[in-house]
């Protein structure tokens, strides 16, 4: 894997690599990836002007703290964040968030839905 910073198309890649992952394009410009029919996990804007995904509660306010981290509109309530290129994270702090995000939407899933979904 590559080091340093990420860029829209290595989100994108990373993501689809993640069990179950799916991309939609959605909401007049957004790409959503998703497993299990519609649990998203990251979403993307078409321009890359955004990312976006879903963070641990406890960890949600200090991600909010972090320059160029924000809480995501609509969805801040279920702890997700946004962020703008360039990705104020390292390439691999931010695939191990992406994972995370990958993993708390798995995790409120039924066991048996969970299945293959698990890392």
């Amino acid at each position: 894997m590559k080091k340093g910073k990420m860029n829209e198309a290595d989100v994108a890649t990373f993501c689809l690599a993640l069990p179950g992952a799916r991309e939609d394009y959605k909401w007049g410009g957004v790409r959503v990836f998703s497993f299990a029919g519609n649990k998203m996990f990251a979403l993307l804007g078409l321009r890359g002007e955004s990312l976006a995904f879903k963070v641990d509660k406890d960890l949600f306010l200090g991600h909010c703290d972090r320059p160029g981290i924000h809480p995501a509109p609509y969805l801040a309530r279920a702890q997700w964040i946004i962020m703008h290129p360039p990705y104020p994270l390292g390439a691999e702090e931010l695939r191990g968030l992406l994972q995370r995000s990958h993993q708390l939407v798995v995790s409120k899933l039924p066991k048996k839905t969970q299945i293959g979904l698990l890392l």
